[in-house]
């Protein structure tokens, strides 16, 4: 029995440390693989990913191609040498509903104001649009960029950010990264990595779908760059 003692022991604890190993390594491995945050997807399904400008045309875009054209790989909104009469808009012949949007945009020239519209919807016989809006822009001084405006509909801001960090998060004058995220009645905007916006709309009434459009506002000559412009279906 002596000699056998010895044998069975191992029998028995090997099997027992293997598994031991084994469920450590899955353990480790979970830990290295944390389930994703809100917006953070792209990195686990980047082929959903559809780009909504070739860099070349205006595809899929309908609006007045007076105040709108393609250059450098970009949209160019406006004109640096002439005032914009009126508010003008380029919007996708598609409409969404919930989406994760990223693109880059910057402005520049005299004029202080632009904006990225979503689930909004054109006003019939009329220059204007209706729906969100995520500002671009200054006023009194401070950066704008990232509120959320509601344009020709409540005609106010639903969202206004911390000004001094959205004055720190913006790069006057050059290519800032928007990421606008709509789920449900939830509404969430960063500019450069900033969370500007996390809005929950409480008007049930207001439709949950619509275009997504590039504006140039009216005033002073300005031109709004857009590029880079990718959308997400989430449903």
């Amino acid at each position: 029995m002596k000699k056998i003692l010895p044998l069975v022991l191992s029998v028995t604890v090997i099997p027992t440390l293997l598994l031991a190993g084994t469920a450590a390594y899955i353990g480790s491995q979970f830990k290295k693989k944390p389930l994703p945050e809100p917006g953070d997807e792209k990195n686990l399904v980047e082929e959903k990913w559809v780009e909504l400008f070739d860099g070349k045309t205006l595809k899929g875009w309908e609006g007045n191609h007076k105040y709108f054209r393609v250059e450098k790989g970009a949209i160019v909104a406006g004109d640096l040498n002439n005032r914009i009469p009126n508010n003008e808009f380029l919007c996708t012949e598609k409409k969404y509903k919930d989406f994760e949007l990223t693109l880059m945009a910057k402005l520049i020239g005299e004029g202080k104001n632009a904006g990225i519209q979503f689930r909004s919807k054109r006003i019939p016989n009329h220059h204007e649009v209706i729906g969100y809006q995520c500002d671009m822009g200054q006023m009194k001084g401070h950066s704008i960029w990232g509120y959320l405006y509601d344009e020709s509909r409540r005609k106010k801001f639903l969202v206004e950010a911390d000004l001094k960090k959205t004055d720190a998060a913006t790069k006057a004058g050059e290519w800032n990264e928007f990421r606008i995220r709509c789920e449900g009645n939830r509404i969430q905007i960063w500019v450069n990595g900033f969370r500007t916006v996390n809005y929950a709309e409480a008007d049930e009434t207001i439709d949950r779908s619509g275009i997504i459009g590039l504006q140039i506002h009216s005033g002073p000559p300005a031109e709004a760059w857009y590029k880079d412009i990718k959308i997400k279906e989430l449903h």
